[in-house]
């Protein structure tokens, strides 16, 4: 350990972003970005931003974007906070909200992030397992705790809760934070926003970065109770008063308005993916039900590293998490109907030559 750190940066175990590599021809099946590109609304508002304006700071709190996203989810502005990127949203809310004696609650098989947050700002944490098939349990969560964190749908195995199910958790879970963390409930989950104003422990985390392929600019959002959101803002203001540059909150505002774009991209998606779900399962694939934009698959006789090494050399990558339970399966980002084609050929020669 450096003789200069704190004593708190020996200890920290960094998330591991996905890898983004330099090959030429690439298929880059591997972070679940948005393999169209933002809406050309985005592209416009952000080129007439790029003006003398930029000399001076931005709006610290996000006004527009606030307002688009309260239209958008039919809340109000002051329900509504707006971060870096919805990691940033996470590391304030794990901060401000979930950091308390008794553990916060999480999955043992989610966002990797999770545990280094609490790594970060010492927050004691205990991991639910999943069930035998990689579902969620809310019943699992009905213990004492410091607050509850729930990926829906969960990465990265892609299934999903119904919004009746997390309802009668809130029900009986009234004393701590619930945080429902939607950064991919725009590919056929249902959203908990509908339930904020019933439940004022809830927070909802949702990201521009998939749905709108803004994954570039970085915008997040939070959802909940107005004493939540102050509790962000006080956080926020304590960090970062300016998270959102000119170029994102006019990008984000634009995103956001663009329905039209939002919902063809989103159907493209989720048509691909069933198509690609059911080209791997004819290959020997068993491939978990998503509502992601990416499905969690693993071979009934090939093993995971293996296939992924072998998809690297034909310049497909694709995510492989060296984790107890899910060490077989292969995380692979639903793209473009030719390049899910492409790594359909590339699984089939594989697996014929193996």
């Amino acid at each position: 350990m450096n003789r200069y750190w704190s004593s708190v940066v020996g200890e920290l175990e960094p998330y591991i972003p996905g890898e983004q590599p330099k090959i030429a021809d690439l298929i880059k099946l591997n972070t679940n970005e948005n393999p169209y590109g933002p809406s050309p609304r985005v592209l416009q508002a952000v080129s007439r931003e790029t003006t003398d304006l930029l000399r001076l700071y931005p709006d610290p709190g996000s006004d527009r974007v606030r307002a688009a996203v309260a239209g958008q989810c039919r809340v109000q502005p002051e329900q509504v906070f707006v971060g870096n990127g919805s990691d940033e949203v996470l590391a304030h809310t794990f901060f401000a909200l979930l950091n308390h004696e008794s553990p916060l609650l999480f999955p043992d098989i989610t966002y990797s992030f999770y545990p280094v947050y609490c790594g970060l700002y010492r927050i004691r944490f205990q991991c639910i397992p999943l069930t035998a098939d990689f579902g969620i349990n809310l019943d699992d969560y009905c213990r004492p705790n410091g607050g509850v964190i729930i990926a829906n749908p969960n990465a990265p195995t892609g299934r999903a809760l119904g919004l009746a199910e997390i309802e009668r958790f809130l029900i009986k879970n009234t004393e701590s934070v619930v945080v429902i963390d939607e950064a991919y409930v725009d590919f056929g989950a249902e959203s908990a926003v509908e339930l904020v104003d019933r439940f004022p422990n809830l927070l909802i985390i949702q990201t521009l970065s998939k749905s709108r392929s803004l994954a570039g600019l970085r915008i997040g959002f939070a959802i909940g109770n107005e004493e939540l959101i102050e509790a962000l803002d006080r956080v926020k203001n304590s960090f970062n008063s300016y998270p959102l540059d000119r170029l994102a909150i006019s990008g984000a505002v634009a995103a956001l308005e663009d329905t039209e774009y939002f919902e063809q991209t989103r159907q493209k998606i989720i048509a691909t993916r069933g198509s690609l779900a059911r080209d791997l399962a004819s290959l020997g694939f068993e491939v978990l039900p998503s509502k992601c934009n990416f499905v969690f698959a693993r071979h009934s006789e090939r093993d995971a590293a293996e296939l992924a090494r072998l998809l690297r050399e034909q310049s497909i990558i694709v995510r492989h998490f060296k984790k107890e339970r899910i060490d077989q399966f292969l995380r692979i980002t639903v793209g473009t109907d030719e390049a899910c084609k492409r790594l359909i050929a590339a699984l089939t020669e594989i697996i014929d030559v193996g």
